[in-house]
């Protein structure tokens, strides 16, 4: 009966090792198709469109339905943390009061691989409605959002890599590495200097100058 147990357990090691495997050569592949596609002048409208709302004064805000939710948060931090200060929308209590935090003229990140969810639909007409412009990040250039956006950010894999291909995995790298790319060239358009990273960093490892920094 052991040896029975051990072969069982065996065979599940191994169907387990076969999805890993399978998971890391699908996001490698789809890692690297997905950043051919980004371009010297993928984020030039982009940034235009947020520095210019931020010289009228306005703000910019992200948000994402689901999985995308959390890519939205994260992107919120990172955005804020690097000189572009970004404030969180919850994807579907914007329709319920959210959409108070924003005034018009202000700057809309909306995330959605497929473009077409029904709650991100709502939301985005809401923020319209209230005189907001939308950066779409998307995997659907063709979709309702892209449609809808004043910019649109491509996002998209043909692949999530994991069982049944249907949980977001390869999806969400994308989200994050092209809006990881925007951040990049926000803080560089504004030459963060180390003396004011470390002022916002006062804590951790991060918030202490190099010694080439001094």
């Amino acid at each position: 009966m052991r040896r029975f147990y051990d072969e069982i357990i065996r065979t599940e090691v191994l169907i387990m090792s076969k999805s890993l495997q399978s998971f890391l050569k699908i996001s490698k592949q789809e890692f690297n198709d997905f950043s051919e596609t980004i371009k010297d002048d993928t984020y030039r409208d982009a940034v235009k469109v947020i520095l210019s709302a931020e010289a009228k004064g306005n703000r910019v805000h992200i948000t994402g339905i689901g999985k995308p939710s959390h890519v939205a948060e994260y992107m919120a931090s990172l955005l804020s943390s690097t000189g572009t200060p970004t404030y969180y929308l919850h994807g579907t209590e914007a329709v319920h009061g959210s959409c108070g935090q924003l005034v018009p003229g202000d700057v809309v990140i909306c995330i959605s691989n497929s473009g077409e969810t029904s709650e991100l639909k709502a939301t985005v007409k809401a923020i319209k409605n209230n005189g907001c412009m939308v950066i779409g990040i998307t995997g659907n250039m063709e979709s309702w959002l892209a449609r809808e956006s004043n910019v649109c950010l491509f996002a998209g894999v043909k692949q999530e890599g994991g069982p049944l291909n249907r949980a977001p995995r390869a999806s969400i790298l994308a989200e994050i590495y092209v809006l990881q790319g925007l951040s990049v060239e926000l803080q560089a358009e504004r030459k963060l200097t180390p003396q004011e990273y470390v002022r916002w960093h006062p804590g951790g490892t991060l918030g202490h100058l190099r010694e080439n920094e001094k």
